[in-house]
């Protein structure tokens, strides 16, 4: 009997193949995987995953989490014990786990591909927004960097700070989650992609703890739930909250939710959003400038405001006491998935959204690319 039961549990193991063959049939064919699935499929599933886990005031995710992490420790420290006990059928036990453990996670992987993980190969959001993604002079990256110094100077003197002379949002980091969906609505006016009915973003209680992982927010396919990481600096909220809104959308590269993330954020009728965002922007374009052009960058960097300072002061502060090896972990796991989903660049593919505010500069200021 036991040996039929380890067969049905090895018929599980089917999942995987199907799911990588799905994931790599989509990559060939983004056009197709846009309209039929993220457009489609997708649309339906996360929408109305999103608006029953909403109904919880709390992170469905995190909560699941949490348990499978204790549930496999447990079941760890049972296969350790049966082992000492059962010596005779130690390797026995030893090939019943991890045909549990195989089983499991190719259940997981095919649920992730389902679910969301499909929108890793859909069209670009470049030629969603059909804005003109080339390579740029480090004196074209100069100029965006300098116009978004002047918008970040000029919104950060309208926001609210704190005793300290930090940004900070007076209604509460609740208030903003509420408020994050206004971005979006504008957006969706004129990318209809960005557009439709999800649940609002969650606070993660545990945040503090997630600190350790280097981690400001996470997107629970699963549940479909948009999770911030409430512990961070109060600049970064808005800009990371629209962040994952944009994964719970489809926009699956991170590249692409970071842009995203600036784009709603500038189009969201409150000025602490378009702050955060235009924040978010400066730090991606300055140190992207920071590699190709010292000079430049030093040049720069001297026209912040004495309250862009200290918010990046403040970020740079809050995260420097939460880095060890937790941090480090974490952020290789986290490389190593990006990897997985053809993001080749890795943690790195962060700063190509440079590529996009680039590209949108060029549309503002209608004129042709420097040479």
């Amino acid at each position: 009997m036991k040996t039929v039961n380890q067969f049905k549990k090895l018929m599980y193991v089917i999942f995987l193949p199907v799911g990588l063959l799905l994931f790599f049939l989509s990559s060939s064919a983004p056009a197709l995987t846009e309209k039929v699935y993220s457009n489609g499929i997708f649309k339906i599933i996360g929408q109305v995953l999103s608006l029953i886990t909403a109904l919880l005031p709390f992170s469905l995710a995190e909560f699941t989490i949490i348990f499978l992490v204790l549930f496999i420790l447990w079941n760890l420290i049972r296969i350790i014990i049966r082992m000492l006990k059962e010596k005779s059928r130690k390797w026995h036990i030893v090939l019943n786990f991890f045909i549990n453990i195989l089983a499991f996670a190719s259940i997981i992987y095919f649920g992730f591909v389902i679910l969301w993980g499909l929108n890793y190969n859909r069209l670009p959001f470049s030629s969603i927004a059909n804005l003109d993604v080339r390579p740029t002079s480090v004196k074209e990256l100069a100029e965006v960097c300098e116009n978004i110094i002047g918008r970040a100077n000029e919104l950060r003197s309208k926001v609210s700070e704190n005793k300290e002379g930090v940004m900070y949002l007076p209604n509460g980091i609740g208030d903003a989650l509420k408020r994050a969906y206004k971005g979006y609505e504008n957006a969706a006016k004129l990318y209809p992609e960005l557009g439709g009915r999800y649940g609002r973003p969650k606070g993660v209680i545990f945040s503090k703890a997630m600190c350790y992982t280097g981690i400001e927010g996470v997107y629970f396919p699963f549940t479909a739930e948009a999770n911030v990481n409430i512990a961070i600096p109060d600049s970064s909220i808005p800009s990371t909250t629209t962040h994952e809104m944009a994964h719970q959308r489809g926009f699956a590269r991170e590249d692409e939710a970071n842009y995203i993330a600036y784009l709603t954020c500038s189009m969201h009728p409150d000025v602490d959003f378009q702050y955060s965002g235009t924040l978010l922007a400066l730090i991606h374009t300055m140190n992207t400038l920071y590699d190709y052009d010292r000079e430049q960058y030093n040049r720069l960097r001297t026209k912040y405001s004495k309250g862009v300072i200290r918010d990046l002061s403040a970020i740079r502060e809050f995260w420097k006491q939460y880095e060890g090896p937790v941090e480090n972990v974490s952020s290789s796991i986290n490389d190593a998935y990006l990897k997985a989903n053809l993001q080749r660049d890795g943690i790195y593919s962060y700063g190509r959204m440079v590529d996009l505010l680039i590209a949108e500069y060029r549309t503002k200021v209608s004129r042709p690319q420097i040479q």
